[in-house]
């Protein structure tokens, strides 16, 4: 199945249309999340936050760079969602395009959890710290 995607423009101007998944790790999460993301830990998801959710509810799943995403976004629609999408470039293309990120207290920050000190040469915004 694809999951199609939604960029991270058209996500910053219509955040409140959709219900979005962070399914990085619980490390990757704390550090910081885009803000009103609800978390679900990829590796070891807990359905919960969704089992209540109508089947058409426009879903926006990333994590850092989509590959993570792509394969939960196919997890979703097989459950029978049909309205999912995968946020292009993920949380990496959201902090490269200069778009805020939260960390668990709703506070803004710069820093980001890059998964590994590999995937961090993919932060390419100066404002960024980066840590893994």
């Amino acid at each position: 199945l694809d999951v199609p995607v939604v960029s991270v423009d058209s996500l910053y101007h219509h955040q409140d249309e959709y219900y979005l998944l962070d399914v990085r790790s619980p490390e990757e999460y704390k550090i910081s999340h885009i803000q009103n993301a609800r978390f679900i830990n990829y590796d070891d998801p807990n359905w919960d936050p969704i089992m209540n959710l109508s089947k058409d509810t426009p879903i926006v799943v990333y994590c850092s760079v989509g590959y993570r995403s792509e394969k939960f976004g196919n997890r979703l629609l097989q459950m029978g969602f049909t309205s999912v999408y995968n946020l292009y470039g993920s949380i990496f293309e959201w902090v490269n395009e200069g778009y805020p990120i939260v960390n668990l207290q709703q506070q803004e920050t710069d820093k980001i959890h890059t998964y590994n000190k590999k995937w961090s040469k993919y932060i390419y915004n100066p404002d960024i710290n980066k840590t893994w």
